[in-house]
């Protein structure tokens, strides 16, 4: 498939519904997705866009691709939309896995460095530097060398941190939206 493939048929589209069920506003959605104010707009008039745009407006929303669209007229557009989605959570499913790898490495290399500080004579200064410093040091190499590789590998995944993030955001909206208004006065 290629980059700029078009959605053509797709015109009715849920954006604009999903939005405002977030309490979300186009920029909002614009920022979270990371596509433009301008690409926001167009899509909730119904223009066509890339299934990678869609793909990161639809993450953005925490919904499939599918769920943007009230229908989808052509059968081999409806298989790419399938297809988007299935590589979409098989990238997400690797690189949580390289992930986890990293994180289960460095407890490994923990727990022998904690079993080797019992053996020498200023063993808790080993297992302090290891526990606290290596934490620092693999958190910064995460995030400067192994989440850009990721996101080069794997162009149509998030990383945790940016999913934790935007389940977080879309709590907080939901519950400010749920409180009820401090303004209405009853006259009783």
């Amino acid at each position: 498939m290629r980059p700029a493939e078009s959605m053509e048929h797709m015109n009715t589209t849920r954006i604009t519904e999903l939005r405002q069920a977030q309490g979300w506003t186009q920029e909002r959605l614009a920022n979270e997705s990371g596509v433009g104010l301008r690409t926001v707009q167009r899509l909730e008039a119904g223009q066509d866009a890339s299934l990678e745009t869609l793909s990161l407006v639809a993450d953005a929303l925490r919904v499939p691709v599918r769920d943007l669209f009230a229908t989808i007229d052509d059968d081999a557009l409806s298989s790419r939309v399938d297809s988007l989605q299935q590589r979409s959570d098989e990238q997400q499913y690797a690189r949580d896995q390289i992930t986890h790898a990293w994180r289960w490495l460095y407890v490994g290399i923990g727990i022998v460095c904690t079993l080797l500080s019992f053996t020498f004579p200023y063993g808790l200064v080993l297992f302090l530097s290891y526990w606290v410093g290596g934490y620092v040091i693999l958190t910064a190499l995460r995030r400067l060398v192994l989440e850009p590789r990721l996101d080069a590998r794997f162009p149509l995944s998030r990383e945790t941190r940016t999913r934790r993030a935007s389940r977080r955001a879309a709590a907080e909206s939901a519950r400010i939206g749920a409180e009820p208004s401090s303004s209405v006065v009853s006259d009783a």
